[in-house]
């Protein structure tokens, strides 16, 4: 009677064990949960402001404490940008640019990263570190000596110098698609090999489709550097007509930095391509950052 009882007491601590633990965890996810959501209030409430801003009157935007949301909802502000710049054409040169950018980076980027990852060749490593090394030279050093290039190529004021490099690959992508075909069983390789495959087929049937998840990441990565830079469109580009969506924002700002409603309607429509990639990619991207850290 003894051992039954003292072996009901044991029972009775583990039971009261397991609920204590699993209370304990279901608070901890709860107060993890509280925190993300916080986080993401905190973070989503500029670009709801921006949105809520592009959508008032002049009045409503003067007022102090601001007012979230608007009334009544201003929808004109978003036509009438296109009346006071060319937005469209903004639109249509940097899809032109960002697109190159993007073929470049999942294309040529993984080609390369893919004959630093698998192919055999004296010296491979060395070249590898010799381009990995050009990361660390500040764009600012290299700015002078390629506009000079550039001016001698003639290809100031044309879209040339923001779209040809792009397509000649980028250290940064190969380097993380390199590390992510580098955890790619050699045993898939081995056998296509057998069955009569070339390099090229095992590149573009195997490689490709197996990396989705790094090629999404380095997609995402492309897309924002390609749609958001100032700096390539300020140097190389001089006309109107070829400027880009944010070379034309700031033209934008300086004319009409005055008239919030339509400045904050012309800044949502730059930065909503960019959240609308992020959402549809996020879990491809999330799974790409992690895989390619895998193996160095």
């Amino acid at each position: 009677m003894k051992t039954t009882a003292t072996q009901h007491e044991r029972g009775e601590i583990r039971l009261s064990t397991q609920i204590i633990r699993k209370g304990t965890e279901a608070l901890t996810r709860a107060f993890a949960h509280l925190v993300l959501m916080a986080g993401g209030i905190v973070f989503m409430a500029p670009f709801v402001f921006l949105v809520s801003t592009s959508l008032k009157a002049y009045r409503q935007i003067v007022v102090f404490p601001p007012i979230w949301i608007p009334n009544p909802v201003i929808w004109r502000n978003y036509t009438d940008v296109f009346f006071y710049a060319p937005f469209h054409r903004y639109f249509l040169n940097t899809l032109l640019i960002t697109s190159t950018w993007v073929i470049g980076a999942v294309f040529a980027s993984s080609l390369a990263a893919y004959a630093f990852a698998r192919l055999r060749a004296p010296g491979r490593d060395v070249i590898f570190m010799v381009m990995l090394s050009t990361m660390m030279v500040p764009g600012m050093v290299r700015l002078i000596p390629t506009y000079i290039v550039f001016a001698k190529l003639d290809w100031i004021d044309t879209f040339l110098p923001l779209t040809i490099p792009s397509l000649l690959g980028s250290a940064f992508y190969i380097f993380l698609l390199r590390q992510f075909f580098m955890t790619i069983p050699m045993e898939l390789e081995d056998a296509a090999l057998i069955d009569g495959c070339s390099r090229f087929g095992i590149w573009w049937k195997i490689m490709l489709p197996l990396a989705k998840p790094a090629l999404a990441t380095v997609t995402i990565f492309a897309f924002m550097g390609a749609w958001n830079d100032f700096l390539g469109p300020l140097i190389y580009l001089n006309s109107r007509k070829l400027y880009t969506l944010a070379l034309g924002l700031q033209v934008f700002t300086r004319a009409h930095g005055s008239e919030g409603g339509l400045l904050m309607a012309a800044s949502a429509m730059m930065i909503t391509p960019i959240i609308l990639l992020f959402f549809f990619a996020q879990k491809q991207f999330v799974q790409g950052i992690v895989l390619t850290g895998i193996k160095g």
